[in-house]
């Protein structure tokens, strides 16, 4: 399959999103104090660690390869986090950094839904399914304000 293929390209970008997830849910947990908040976080991971599998298995049974993050935004994104962590490692400062990455998340994947119709049936039902979760995911999040 071609990279320049739109469906190819979604279904990278909903890919991203949900690492990019992983890899801040990680880079968290060791700041987490708080029982509840950590509970929550590694739900969210399971939850995204899922479907990342199944995206991957889906691009390997179709000859796609996934496109990882690059390198500078992962170190960008792991400063970031520890700067922000070691300013204030309070319950409330490590929820609203979650839900402001989930609001991105869920901003992309909704803009991504509205081109639907140019993307395979698989592909959209990956957006809708990341979509649902990451919603989810941030009224839960609500709740460590």
């Amino acid at each position: 399959m071609q990279s320049t293929d739109v469906n190819y390209k979604a279904i990278n970008d909903v890919y991203k999103n949900a690492h990019i997830a992983l890899l801040s849910i990680s880079e968290l947990l060791p700041s987490v104090t708080d029982a509840d908040l950590k509970a929550e976080l590694q739900a969210q991971y399971e939850g995204y660690e899922k479907i990342v599998g199944e995206i991957s298995s889906y691009m390997a049974e179709n000859g796609m390869q996934p496109q990882n993050i690059g390198t500078v935004q992962k170190v960008m994104m792991r400063g970031s986090i520890k700067m922000k962590t070691v300013i204030d490692d309070s319950r409330n400062n490590i929820a609203e950094m979650m839900i402001k990455g989930t609001v991105n998340g869920i901003t992309e994947l909704a803009a991504m839904q509205n081109e639907r119709q140019n993307f395979q049936e698989k592909t959209a039902d990956f957006i809708d399914r990341l979509l649902s979760l990451e919603e989810k995911y941030e009224q839960n999040l609500k709740k460590f304000l």
